[in-house]
């Protein structure tokens, strides 16, 4: 008789470790669509909402801190506020549809590390100066994969990416430096090929010097991908970011690999104009 409740047990943990646990975190802006997913008043004033996202194949749990920012700190004031959701997932090629009732979020799997919010027509939402809609999965491995198609972006003139980013770009923080965030505001001036030009960087590394200059140039890398090289000679600063979207740059390493941010910050940069 006792048979029977250990065939149980057993059946049950198969079922239980065949379901697929992702974990990914973030902290992003609070856009329209997002408050109505979350179901926050849209008159709520806001500065970050932070995330914690589980993904199984067919299921998701999350929960969400919000609020406005504390000065000098990572956190909210009086602690922000708090919603935790459950629910459906649906999966279509490589976007995720969470459904919280009649409200839907939609993600985009750029690859197994990194998740991005989707606009209702499948665009990547575009962040700010202080954070992106990028979510990082809290058990990356390294890999150079990206599942969306490959995109190019004509400058004409100029434009510009901002945005805040965990300090671990390559080449740019001493090692051994304290270092919390890195800031960003990377101008790109056309040249006389639309695949090259100049580009100014100002931010947390060189506010002081007047930004940094040097050349840019488009560099097709596997499967299609592009990405846009910032070089400076002098010292020796070589920048990778690749083209997710219009409006949505992410770094690279020198082997192509997208780098995965944290709980505060992607490593994705937002355009400005």
């Amino acid at each position: 008789m006792k048979i029977i409740p250990v065939l149980l047990c057993m059946l049950l943990a198969v079922a239980c470790a065949g379901k697929k646990e992702m974990k990914f975190t973030g902290s992003t802006p609070a856009g329209s669509s997002v408050k109505i997913f979350l179901g926050i008043p849209p008159t709520d004033s806001i500065d970050f909402i932070r995330w914690n996202l589980a993904l199984t194949e067919n299921s998701y749990m999350l929960h969400c801190n919000y609020g406005i920012g504390k000065p000098n700190t990572n956190g909210f004031i009086n602690g922000g506020i708090t919603i935790d959701l459950s629910g459906t997932v649906k999966k279509v090629n490589n976007n995720y549809l969470l459904q919280n009732g009649k409200q839907q979020l939609k993600l985009a799997g750029l690859n197994t590390n990194l998740l991005h919010l989707l606009n209702d027509d499948n665009s990547l939402m575009k962040g700010n100066g202080g954070w992106s809609y990028t979510l990082n999965n809290l058990a990356p491995t390294i890999t150079d994969d990206i599942s969306i198609p490959a995109k190019q972006i004509f400058i004409k003139d100029s434009t510009a990416f901002e945005g805040r980013t965990p300090c671990g770009v390559p080449g740019v923080i001493t090692p051994g430096t304290l270092c919390y965030k890195l800031k960003w505001l990377v101008f790109l001036y056309a040249g006389t090929k639309t695949e090259a030009g100049t580009f100014k960087l100002y931010g947390t590394s060189h506010r002081k010097q007047g930004g940094l200059r040097g050349d840019w140039k488009i560099i097709t890398a596997a499967n299609g991908r592009i990405i846009y090289q910032l070089k400076n000679e002098e010292e020796k600063i070589t920048l990778n970011l690749l083209i997710l979207d219009e409006g949505v740059l992410i770094f690279t390493d020198s082997n192509g690999n997208l780098l995965v941010g944290d709980l505060d910050f992607s490593y994705t940069l937002n355009k400005r104009f």
